[in-house]
């Protein structure tokens, strides 16, 4: 459903409404006044519109960057000089960044501007508009957007300036993890007798009871991590809570044959695995979500759609031939892809998740290969016979990483055919055959899914928490494998399998560092010599900026 950010963008007048530097003694004659507005519910949705514009600003670059490119599940390698960016991608697989990484600084604020957007808005609203339920639910989902904010930063950067007034200019110290934590809690419960129950069109992409409960059961399930302390029975009764919305009815997991559809472009409300889900709208602003051209591979672009790469006469349907008949490619990027380690996991070939991958020959629609057309010398850097400008046309073929020849040591795959053909691509989140005229995509992306309740729940039983509603482990992992495999149920399961099973469910979902983390698995080696096992990773470090602007704030432990 893209509509949603037409509502929320139409009306962002509340800063200059409700409040001034100035005092002024001319009446105000406009119709949208503090005595007027908001007070409907749609009013509402249209004065908190920044706060949402602010969590899609970067949650498919950045946001991902730190948390899927930090583990096993992608990284983006360079091509001789191209995506070389001051080394920060190399940084985030390896473990070796600083403070002065660009990606960490990007992501503190970007959570950090989200933040202040909450306060400010929550604080004009709480001010200016006259009481009614719509003005408690409006505020209970800032602040619940607030508590978004927080939770992502504080499973990031750990100890955390907890600033909720607006306009204060007094410098917060840095608040330990733990207390972090209770705040965002409380923030949760508090919210949720507001919040609205209803799934569909009306609260598609805001906050609803179910949206806080899901948010409570990652806060709950990942305790330990953050506090010490186990909290699995709070997981297991927060899922419980989701899993009896409308009596059991409201959510539900997609089944086999319409899995990989919930990620397509025209996905929305209509999903009935989503709890919370992030729309994106590629004719609104920048749209900001830009996963094909990260992760689709630059002769693959006409094949899926992306935008800018042109056909040409079909006639002969080579790559590359950039005149008469043939295709013309104006190529996406293309450098992102998987680990070795990370798509071996993916060994059940009835599994429909199995799709999400490119991998091998590659195949038009119709069944017949894909060509490219290069020259010896761009086909293979190496090559040393003659005529080195001689084309050459082969058969689209993606080798796992393990395949470059430069070895696993070096993060520079080269700068041939060879080299970007090399890795293991995801088409979860299918590049957007709907927009034909930018690289935005329409894709909307869900932060919390019924398929990671119901794996949260498993997971929180296994660990120990007292099994509910008749369910155990191993029933809730099979529930979910029942609608993605034709592969026999499991006997048994252990904590590997469920982690396992969330490897297969989640991916590029934003989880896998959390899950990584909690399983003990973020210090293995993996992809291209990352070797790092140093434990005070499993946070980032304050950035020099933060610290500068904030000498109050006391840097991590190991930074």
């Amino acid at each position: 459903m893209k509509n949603l950010f037409k509502l929320l963008t139409a009306v962002i007048l509340s800063a200059g409404l409700f409040s001034s530097c100035h005092k002024i003694d001319v009446p105000v004659k406009a119709e949208l006044t503090p005595e007027v507005y908001p007070q409907t519910d749609a009013q509402f949705s249209s004065a908190s519109g920044p706060v949402y514009i602010n969590l899609r600003s970067e949650l498919a670059t950045t946001y991902f960057f730190l948390q899927s490119m930090t583990t096993d599940e992608s990284l983006l390698p360079t091509y001789a000089a191209d995506w070389v960016d001051g080394n920060r991608y190399l940084e985030l697989h390896r473990h070796t960044w600083t403070k002065d990484n660009a990606v960490v600084s990007g992501g503190w604020n970007y959570l950090s501007n989200m933040i202040g957007t909450a306060n400010q808005t929550i604080s004009i609203i709480d001010k200016s508009a006259p009481p009614s339920d719509s003005k408690n639910t409006g505020l209970a989902e800032l602040r619940t957007m607030r508590a978004l904010a927080y939770y992502m930063m504080m499973d990031m950067y750990g100890n955390l300036p907890l600033d909720t007034l607006y306009g204060s200019k007094e410098l917060k110290p840095s608040t330990p993890r733990a207390q972090v934590f209770t705040f965002i809690e409380s923030q949760l419960k508090n919210a949720i007798p507001f919040l609205k129950s209803a799934a569909g069109t009306s609260t598609y992409g805001k906050p609803t009871k179910y949206m806080a409960y899901a948010m409570l059961a990652k806060l709950y399930l990942n305790a330990e991590v953050y506090t010490g302390t186990q909290r699995n029975n709070d997981c297991i009764a927060a899922c419980d809570s989701v899993i009896n919305a409308g009596g059991g009815t409201q959510y539900a997991l997609e089944s086999r044959a319409t899995y990989l559809q919930m990620f397509y472009p025209t996905n929305g409300p209509s999903q009935k695995e989503f709890v919370f889900a992030i729309p994106f709208d590629a004719s609104t602003s920048n749209g900001y979500m830009f996963y094909a051209r990260y992760d689709l591979n630059r002769n693959l672009g006409i094949r899926y759609g992306y935008s800018g790469s042109t056909p040409g006469a079909f006639t002969n349907p080579v790559m590359n031939l950039n005149s008469g008949s043939g295709l013309v490619n104006n190529k996406p990027s293309g450098p992102r892809c998987t680990t070795d380690q990370f798509y071996a996991l993916f060994n059940d070939a009835n599994d429909i998740r199995n799709k999400q991958w490119l991998s091998g020959l590659q195949y038009w629609a119709d069944g017949s290969p894909i060509m490219v057309r290069t020259t010896n010398l761009g086909y293979d850097q190496f090559y040393s016979g003659g005529s080195p400008a001689t084309a050459y046309t082969y058969h689209l073929n993606l080798l796992p990483l393990g395949t470059s020849r430069l070895g696993a040591t070096s993060y520079d795959l080269g700068k041939d055919e060879i080299a970007w053909n090399t890795g293991v691509r995801n088409i979860k989140f299918i590049a957007d055959y709907t927009n034909p005229t930018s690289r935005n995509q329409n894709n909307d992306v869900p932060l919390f899914r019924y398929a990671d309740i119901i794996l949260m729940k498993a997971e929180a039983i296994q660990r120990g928490g007292t099994a509910t509603l008749g369910a155990t482990a191993l029933s809730l992992v099979n529930l979910v494998r029942s609608n993605r495999t034709t592969s026999a149920a499991l006997g048994a399961v252990t904590l590997d399998d469920i982690y396992k099973e969330r490897c297969l469910e989640m991916t590029y979902e934003c989880w896998h560092r959390n899950d990584m983390i909690r399983f003990g698995k973020f210090e293995t080696s993996y992809g291209l010599a990352k070797t790092n096992a140093d434990t005070y990773r499993r946070i980032f470090p304050i950035p020099t900026t933060a610290l500068t602007n904030n000498p109050k704030l006391t840097q991590n432990t190991g930074y």
